[in-house]
């Protein structure tokens, strides 16, 4: 089975893709292969033209075709996903998501903001091909709060919440192995 994971922050320090981090490590196996894919990363010209074909992009999006399982984090800006995240969703061909159990896991600073996931990224995810989409994880990001030594903290319900999102995404329930907050 192969894991795919999709960071959509162009932040350095994101919560959203230390959740992303968190539950990559979780759903890790020796008979699962992963690759991590971190959007900011990518070449900016090619993503602004639109460049499928440049060797860093056609890379991403194969590996993207080649996942089981995708994971696809981003915060939630204005009400909307990260326009990071859109340029390259826009990238893939259509279908590109079929037969993919795929998890959209956000975070952002109002209640307000869960929408952004029903009403914007999961109908995109849809349009792709995923019929798999489990339950979506949002966190606000006063519930992630940075501890003395620079680290973010998971309050143990969302650790929870965590576990049965990835629980609910796998095909046959496993044990996780997510360390304590």
């Amino acid at each position: 089975m192969h894991l795919v994971t999709l960071a959509g922050s162009p932040s350095a320090h994101s919560r959203s893709s230390w959740l992303l981090q968190r539950a990559a490590a979780a759903l890790s196996r020796p008979s699962r292969t992963s690759h991590h894919i971190v959007l900011r990363e990518l070449p900016a010209e090619a993503l602004l033209h639109a460049d499928a074909r440049h060797p860093a992009l056609a890379a991403a999006i194969e590996q993207v075709l080649a996942a089981d399982l995708l994971l696809v984090a981003t915060p939630i800006y204005k009400a909307a996903y990260s326009g990071l995240l859109k340029t390259f969703l826009d990238l893939l061909p259509p279908d590109a998501l079929r037969d993919k159990r795929v998890l959209p896991i956000a975070t952002g600073g109002s209640p307000g903001h869960l929408l952004a996931l029903d009403y914007a990224l999961k109908p995109v995810l849809a349009a792709l091909g995923a019929r798999h989409i489990g339950d979506a994880v949002y966190v606000l990001d006063s519930l992630l709060p940075l501890d003395v030594s620079g680290q973010y903290r998971l309050a143990s319900e969302l650790d929870q919440r965590l576990q049965r999102a990835l629980h609910g995404l796998l095909p046959t329930p496993s044990p996780l192995a997510l360390e304590p907050a």
